[in-house]
């Protein structure tokens, strides 16, 4: 397949220019958001340029696509209306019987597409620890069409080894798919580690600004593209031409933004791993990680999300989560600004209690999206959240 136009460069280079070009009509800089339907036709049949209708294409959403397709290495990307909507598309490729090796620390709206869904049209999962990739290949059996990775994990960032975990999959006639949202093209790219496909919320950091729902595939080949644009296309899930603008703004500012978000959660880390209260803080970046020496083989950054468990369980995270200032509490992940959530009674709750302890997802867990504020200023929200813990356990201890 052709290389996305003005694919030329280090990545910064290529997150500006990838997939764009002044507009020949009128050398306009920025992509134009192209708010049409249709489009006329030369003749019956010989559609204009390539465009005949904006669910199968759309000029603003080529030129994204082109862009991601150079900032992950791939040949070609193809967007949706959101991140689910991207993992429902690659899910409708398989038929009855066939089966999906996943990760078992998985953001719940995908264990919830995967379970109840996906489930009751014949299609099999089984959840495993990815970060052990024995048992990736444990799990395997000749009806497995997908391994399916999130790494890092949400919301323990936990890692895999997606090279190994490509090696063991390709060996027995599966492909592997990487939720690569948590560190962005420009920590981690897992088709040059040997993915197949690379799956993205554009919500998050590409898009960087809590102003828009989006998702993303990646990949190379059209053998792959193929069946994967013709669901796009047949079932119509495709990313409108406004949100396509708004993540190609995103995408601009993508690797200086990382750079920030970075340094401040590893900053953070290590702040909540000195406090009392907190029994394990979760962050790629942190010397006793389980994952540490893999994430600084296969990432560029250990990205900015930090997950901790609270003494005091569910209560505790709540009590946290809801007395910070500037951390928002909120949903969603990587936006300029920092948000803080509960995943037991947020994201996650559509996890059973029972499926959550067993991968390790304690009740007292709180998950940071930290921002690009002064990290002087985060560190104090989270002392000022951690003493209305202190005193709140002390005013309970006392009834």
């Amino acid at each position: 397949m052709p290389t996305p136009r003005n694919a030329h460069g280090r990545f910064e280079t290529r997150a500006i220019h990838a997939g764009q070009r002044p507009d020949p009509a009128n050398g306009a800089v920025m992509t134009p958001v192209y708010l049409t339907s249709t489009y006329a036709q030369d003749a019956p049949g010989r559609p204009r340029g390539g465009y005949e209708y904006s669910r199968t294409s759309n000029p603003t959403r080529t030129a994204l696509e082109e862009n991601l397709a150079a900032l992950e290495s791939g040949d070609w990307g193809l967007c949706f209306a959101s991140g689910l909507a991207a993992t429902n598309a690659f899910l409708d490729t398989l038929a009855p019987g066939d089966h999906v090796v996943a990760g078992n620390d998985l953001y719940g709206g995908t264990y919830r597409l995967f379970t109840k869904v996906f489930e009751k049209y014949g299609v099999k999962f089984s959840f495993v620890d990815t970060t052990d990739v024995a048992a990736i290949e444990a799990a395997l059996t000749e009806a497995t069409r997908w391994v399916y990775l999130e790494s890092p994990s949400n919301p323990l960032l936990r890692l895999s080894d997606i090279s190994a975990a490509a090696e063991v999959a390709h060996a027995r006639g599966a492909r592997v798919v990487v939720d690569n949202t948590f560190a962005s093209p420009y920590l981690q790219r897992p088709l040059e580690l040997g993915a197949d496909l690379v799956l993205h919320s554009l919500s998050k950091y590409l898009g960087g600004h809590s102003d828009l729902i989006g998702g993303a595939l990646i990949g190379r080949g059209e053998e792959l593209r193929d069946p994967l644009a013709f669901h796009q296309n047949a079932v119509g899930g495709c990313l409108a031409p406004l949100d396509s603008f708004l993540v190609l703004r995103g995408t601009k500012t993508l690797a200086i933004r990382m750079e920030r978000h970075s340094a401040n959660a590893m900053a953070l880390a290590e702040h909540l791993a000195t406090q009392e209260l907190v029994q394990r803080v979760y962050y790629p970046g942190l010397p006793d990680h389980p994952q540490h020496e893999l994430a600084k083989r296969q990432m560029h950054g250990f990205g900015g999300m930090v997950s901790f468990e609270l003494e005091g369980g569910v209560a505790a995270g709540e009590t946290f989560a809801s007395a910070t200032r500037i951390f928002t509490l909120a949903e969603s992940l990587g936006g300029v600004e920092s948000l803080i959530e509960t995943p037991p009674t947020m994201t996650h709750a559509s996890i059973p209690a029972e499926v959550r302890h067993a991968a390790g997802l304690a009740d007292g867990l709180v998950r940071l999206s930290v921002g690009i504020e002064h990290v002087d200023d985060l560190a104090a929200d989270l002392d000022q959240a951690l003493t209305a813990v202190r005193s709140s356990a002390r005013a309970g201890a006392r009834v």
